[in-house]
């Protein structure tokens, strides 16, 4: 018998992809792959699963809290030039602040999904 070991693809499905698009292109600065289905854009990876951002496939607006439960988290290098450079173009849920995993930023995207962003930098 064979388990699920990785990872392999995440999307979160969006209300406006053209505004979620430019929340994660522009602020996040994650570049789409050149080919992306219909209704889609998935963005290019180093490692670790592929992410997407997709048209629903139910209706959200039944949704009391989008993504409640769940945490998405991406690594980044440095979280104070990141703050620096945005602060006036994101919510922030919860600011900068040290975990087990070090430190981390909440943002919230335009749909309201908690997106945390992980310092990976060495110290």
């Amino acid at each position: 018998m064979s388990n699920p070991t990785q990872l392999s693809f995440v999307s979160l499905q969006v209300t406006d992809l053209e505004a979620s698009g430019k929340f994660y292109t522009e602020i996040l600065d994650f570049k789409p792959v050149l080919k992306s289905p219909p209704d889609a854009i998935v963005f290019e990876q180093k490692n670790g699963a592929a992410f997407a951002i997709r048209k629903p496939m139910i209706e959200l607006s039944k949704a009391n809290l989008l993504g409640w439960g769940v945490a998405v988290w991406f690594g980044i290098g440095d979280l104070d030039a990141f703050l620096e450079k945005n602060r006036e173009k994101i919510s922030i849920v919860k600011d900068i602040h040290p975990t087990p995993f070090g430190r981390i930023l909440v943002i919230s995207d335009p749909d309201g999904y908690a997106i945390t962003l992980q310092e990976t930098k060495a110290d």
